[in-house]
Order: structure tokens, then sequence, then C-alpha cells
């Protein structure tokens, strides 16, 4: 099946597999191997791209389903040289060890920031909730990190969202 997709800005027609998973489709066929197979199962989050602005795991979606959708990778985040004010934060706070997970932890960040409303830990439902640490964990809790770096991957995602 021939779809068409806004991958990270740029319009791209491809023959796909319907068979073949937005993952694989990004890192074999496009070559945009930023976004990680971890578990290829939905349960780390490493494959995390947006879709539409939304936070999607790439290794669950089946490429021609999403045909028409505007795709950001973490290539995509960065403006030309200018990183992305995630990227920038992750850099200053050592949001990172092995690096593994972190362009799924900054897509889902990035996807986190614009989405708002509460969360299972919001204890005041009505309006929208501050951005506390804990919110952050609870919202980004999909996104596994073997390293450890949680403590700083909250302290970055909260300045950027201050």
């Amino acid at each position: 099946m021939e779809i068409t997709l806004q991958v990270n800005g740029a319009r791209r027609s491809i023959d796909v597999d319907p068979r073949v998973s937005l993952l694989d489709l990004l890192r074999e066929r496009l070559g945009l191997t930023g976004s990680k197979k971890g578990c290829d199962h939905g349960q780390c989050g490493a494959c995390t791209v947006l879709i539409d602005g939304r936070r999607v795991l790439a290794c669950l979606a089946l490429a021609v389903a999403q045909d028409g959708a505007e795709i950001t990778t973490v290539e995509g985040l960065a403006s030309g040289e200018r990183l992305h004010p995630l990227q920038a934060a992750f850099i200053e706070h050592d949001a990172f060890q092995c690096g593994y997970c972190t362009p799924g932890q900054l897509c889902s960040a990035v996807g986190m920031l614009a989405e708002g409303g509460p969360s299972a830990v919001t204890e005041e439902l009505a309006g929208e909730p501050e951005l506390t640490a804990e919110e952050i964990r609870e919202r980004m809790s999909g996104n596994l990190c073997r390293c450890g770096a949680y403590p700083n991957i909250v302290t970055a995602i909260a300045e950027v969202g201050a």
C-alpha cells in the first residue's frame, strides 16, 4: 500500500506492507533511527513519537494506519541547529545516562506538556493542575529508564513546563 506521511516536516510517500509497524518504517525504511526498539511490546516507551501532536508508541502503531498523519520523531524536535527547550534542559540537567531511552523520553515529554488536564494523581480536578514532580512522574510513567535518570528527567521537564 502507498501511504503519505508528513515526517519531521517533510512529505513522504512510501509503499509499505500492511503489517509493518510505524517504528520499523521510521527506522528501516526512512533511516530515522532515533526512536528505539526497546521491548517491541509497548511497555518501555523507547519508541515514543508524536502523531499529530499526541504521544504514540510507534512499535504498536501500524504504518498504514498513519496515512496522512504528521509524525514527529526526536530528529524533528530541534529547529535547525537550535535544540528544542526540552533537549537543552536534558543536557543541562544530565537527564540521561546511556541515552537509549532519551528519544522516547523527549518525545513523550513534549507530548505530555502539550496535553494538560488531570492525571491519576491530580487532587483538584477543576482547572489545570500544577506541574509538580509527582504529576510529571505519573504522566511520564510509560517511559522506562533502566539507568535510573528519573530525578534529572523530572527536573528537566519541570524547568521547561514552568
